[in-house]
C-alpha cells in the first residue's frame, strides 16, 4: 500500500508493516495505524513513526535502551495484556523525542514509552509508574552541549 508521508513524500509499505494503536496516542485519539520508518544509518539513532492517514503526523522516536544505557522499565500487565504480549522478544520499546530549535535540547520521553508487540503489530503509549523517569530527558549531555556551543 501507499503511504503519503510529509519528509518522505509517498512511499511503498507492505499492509503487514501497519502497527494497530486501538487506543491512538495520547492527544491523537482518532489516529489507530503507524508505521515505524527505520533509519538505515547505524550511527543515526532516530527514526519516525508515521500516521498511516495523515501524512502530517510523525513522531520522531528512538530505541531508549541505544540511547540511555540504565533505562530499565517494568511494562504494566494491563499493557501487556492489551497488546498480547507472550515473550519478551516480542517486545520493541521506543520514546518520542521532541525536537526544538536548539537541537541540543533535544530530550526524549521515557516516561510514556511506546510498546509495540512486533508479532501482533499491535502498539501503545504505556505511562509508567516509575518516579526515575519523566517526560522531558536530555539527549545530549552538557559536556557535548558545551562543544556545540
Amino acid at each position: 500500500m501507499k503511504v503519503k508521508t510529509r519528509d518522505f513524500g509517498e512511499i511503498e509499505v507492505p499492509e503487514e508493516n501497519i502497527i494497530l494503536f486501538q487506543d491512538g496516542i495520547p492527544g491523537f485519539d482518532k489516529e489507530k495505524e503507524f508505521i515505524i520508518i527505520l533509519n538505515e544509518d547505524e550511527d543515526n539513532p532516530f527514526h519516525h513513526l508515521q500516521s498511516v492517514k495523515n501524512p502530517d503526523l510523525s513522531f520522531i522516536i528512538i530505541n531508549p535502551f541505544e540511547v540511555f544505557k540504565d533505562y530499565d522499565i517494568v511494562i504494566p500487565q494491563t499493557a501487556i495484556d492489551k497488546l498480547k504480549i507472550e515473550k519478551a522478544e516480542d517486545v520493541v520499546v521506543y520514546s518520542i523525542v521532541v525536537v526544538p530549535e536548539d537541537i541540543r535540547k533535544m530530550t526524549a520521553n521515557l516516561l510514556g514509552p511506546i510498546i509495540i508487540n512486533h508479532k501482533e503489530k499491535l502498539g501503545k503509549q504505556v505511562i509508567l509508574d516509575d518516579s526515575r523517569y519523566t517526560t522531558k530527558h536530555f539527549l545530549f549531555n552538557q559536556d557535548f552541549q558545551e562543544e556545540v556551543k
